[in-house]
């Protein structure tokens, strides 16, 4: 069972949580994308990763839960908690996720998070002191990437 969290100080984040779309660090990452506003009902996802809001409480909370055949049962949210927020990603891997998580996905993911999150604190006026730094296997991660997506 993957339980992965993500938490950070974050003042005035109850403006922010609706506006995921907006916090996504497209500039550096696969655009999160969606077919219609925020809300329940709504699907999409960024780069392979493919699912569909089942919960929005607005300035409180979204949620989201994968598409079955990402290989990942389960799903994501992100919320307000007292002073920040939180992203949350509980899931059961299956499948080819079961060797993927742990090798490139899971660090993917906390990298991604980590920029949502930095980019979270611009937006509310409160930059990170620290920006958040791709690791070595991350870089090497997405430069295998970028090898592979060429023709």
């Amino acid at each position: 069972m993957i339980d992965n969290v993500h938490e950070r100080a974050v003042p005035g984040a109850a403006d922010l949580v609706d506006r995921v779309v907006e916090l996504w660090p497209a500039d550096r990452w696969p655009p999160l994308v969606l077919d219609r506003p925020l809300g329940v009902g709504a699907t999409g996802g960024h780069g392979f990763v493919r699912y569909a809001c089942t919960g929005h409480r607005p300035r409180e909370r979204v949620e989201f839960t994968f598409a079955p055949t990402l290989g990942l049962v389960g799903g994501h949210l992100l919320e307000v908690v007292p002073g920040g927020l939180r992203h949350v990603l509980r899931g059961e891997p299956r499948g080819w996720m079961r060797l993927w998580w742990p090798l490139a996905v899971r660090w993917l993911h906390d990298a991604l998070v980590e920029d949502l999150l930095d980019r979270a604190g611009r937006m509310a006026g409160h930059p990170p002191a620290r920006p958040a730094r791709w690791s070595p296997w991350v870089r090497l991660l997405r430069a295998g990437a970028r090898r592979l997506a060429r023709p």
